[in-house]
């Protein structure tokens, strides 16, 4: 017998997507052609949208404490870790194991979503996203982003906003 598409699947969107719609969030998705060449997931993103980089933010998975943690900043510049730390509580934080945090969000290293995750995790939102009226992050899928307005993010994941990002 075979089995039932998912809904997702039905509708072509992606966990991401079907989260913003369900929220009723205002959200502009963007998509073009993936090369796996390229040495940065969100500059490539950047550059094929047109977007300045200081508006795409790309979605990094750390380790804090022991406590698998949502990391979302600009792709021009790099995660402070012990900034991250600090904003949720923690003392130390690491990159997390790809591996690791693809089974945990359901995404593919390059096109994890801080929305519409398997498991829900701490978000921490650089502050620098409320200086524009609306970002791009990740999809749920390599060469696809998602436009959105920061506030909406924020709200969605229970993103903590702090200085995470560094140039």
């Amino acid at each position: 017998m075979a089995k039932k598409p998912k809904k997702q699947q039905q509708t072509g969107g992606t966990p991401a997507t079907v989260a913003l719609t369900a929220a009723g969030v205002t959200y502009t998705v963007h998509s073009y052609d993936h090369d796996p060449a390229h040495p940065s997931y969100g500059e490539e993103a950047a550059e094929a949208m047109g977007v300045s980089p200081d508006r795409v933010f790309k979605t990094l998975v750390a380790d804090v404490d022991g406590v698998l943690t949502v990391a979302v900043v600009p792709v021009a510049g790099q995660l402070d870790l012990k900034a991250l730390a600090a904003a949720v509580g923690g003392k130390r934080a690491a990159m997390a194991d790809p591996a690791l945090a693809e089974r945990t969000t359901g995404y593919v290293r390059g096109g994890i979503s801080p929305l519409g995750q398997r498991r829900k995790l701490p978000t921490v939102l650089d502050v620098s996203a409320s200086s524009h009226p609306t970002i791009c992050v990740s999809a749920g899928r390599r060469g696809l982003e998602v436009e959105l307005a920061p506030e909406d993010l924020a709200k969605l994941t229970e993103a903590v906003l702090a200085p995470v990002g560094r140039a």
